[in-house]
């Protein structure tokens, strides 16, 4: 049982804290409760339930995609730090740099509530991005744990609101805002040493 005895706790909060930001469950709660209002069909366990089962594909056949293409972990986790530090500069800023043009059909579940917001390409580049920092079985644990806390959100979203109110949901979206950009600097900075310390220990071979 070597994937489970490489469970470590600080791990487990650090991952569950990045995946929280980058899905940011209260953040897309003005987007339910917009698709509702207009009479979009939202089921929320078949939301959770598809997103966790893509991410949890995605985590442990993402590898093998970037090797089709000749990308290792490292250099994707520093392509990754990008995107996430783009994504914390919409939570800060409250600007619009990833821009959604899907077109959406009553039925609201998986477009857009799975993908893009729940399961999209930040949350599979963060996936990726923390299998480069931390054990797999800390990210499976944080990413069960955050489907557990989404649906629970999703669930309450009229009650959540009426209790934070606007003002406790825009400082909630701004907190994990600057906790993403750090997370950014931190994960761009390691790979990239990680990069470079590796290119300079491959021996140049004589022309």
């Amino acid at each position: 049982m070597e994937f489970f005895s490489a469970f470590n706790f600080v791990e487990f909060i650090s991952a569950f804290i990045v995946l929280f930001a980058i899905i940011d469950p209260i953040g897309i709660m003005p987007v339910v409760l917009t698709l509702r209002d207009k009479g979009r069909v939202i089921n929320t366990k078949k939301a959770v339930f598809y997103s966790f089962a893509l991410m949890f594909l995605f985590f442990f056949v993402g590898d093998w995609i970037l090797g089709l293409f000749g990308v290792d972990i490292n250099s994707f986790a520093i392509a990754g730090g990008v995107i996430i530090f783009l994504m914390s500069l919409e939570m800060i800023l409250d600007i619009e740099i990833f821009k959604d043009s899907s077109h959406l059909a009553n039925n609201a579940t998986f477009v857009p509530l799975v993908f893009p917001l729940l399961a999209g390409a930040g949350s599979f580049t963060t996936l990726l991005s923390l299998k480069a920092e931390y054990a797999s079985v800390n990210i499976m644990a944080a990413l069960a744990l955050n489907s557990v806390v989404v649906y629970v959100i999703l669930s309450a979203t009229a009650y959540i609101e009426r209790a934070l109110g606007k003002g406790g949901i825009y400082f909630t979206r701004k907190f994990f805002g600057i906790i993403l950009l750090a997370i950014a600097v931190k994960l761009f900075t390691s790979n990239l040493l990680h990069f470079i310390n590796t290119a300079s220990a491959t021996p140049m071979t004589e022309g």
